[in-house]
């Protein structure tokens, strides 16, 4: 699984000019799922986003976590973070996990989240034609990959 997650003041999905989801501060997650990827790496990286300390404390240091600050959490599907483009000038998306694989694992990753005891949990449509608003905070973004975080077994 790949993530792009951003710390936000606020985010909001909408699907045909309706909004779908939306938070106040907290985490906006991308999602990328792709063939191999399982409920394990859907709790491992739950657990990793929501105690992820990238919220500043009084001392204005990056040490604090979504749990700490009782955040609130947008998740959307976006197979694009499994894009190559290495050859060509047209990505390749055949890493991407179809959505017989995708779909139960992207929900099953929003029950691991909730059960992490974030109190709002938003989501866009998996699949949708989805417009995405971030008022991101700092700027911070940062990329997950589990692949590469389980290999080397730490949290």
């Amino acid at each position: 699984m790949r993530v792009i997650v951003q710390r936000v003041l606020a985010s909001r999905v909408e699907i045909d000019g309706v909004v779908s989801g939306s938070i106040g501060q907290g985490l906006m997650v991308l999602l990328g799922i792709t063939e191999g990827d399982d409920r394990e790496h859907c709790d491992f990286l739950a657990d990793k986003l929501v105690h992820l300390r990238i919220f500043t404390d009084a001392q204005e240091k990056m040490n604090l976590s979504l749990q700490d600050i009782d955040g609130e959490m947008l998740i959307v599907s976006q197979f694009t973070l499994y894009g190559d483009c290495k050859k060509g000038r047209r990505p390749s998306f055949v890493a991407a996990a179809r959505p017989e694989t995708a779909i139960p694992l992207y929900e099953y990753f929003i029950e691991a989240v909730k059960r992490q005891g974030v109190k709002k949990v938003a989501t866009g449509q998996f699949g949708a034609d989805m417009q995405v608003y971030i008022q991101n905070d700092g700027p911070v973004t940062l990329m997950l990959d589990t692949d590469e975080i389980m290999k080397r077994g730490t949290k």
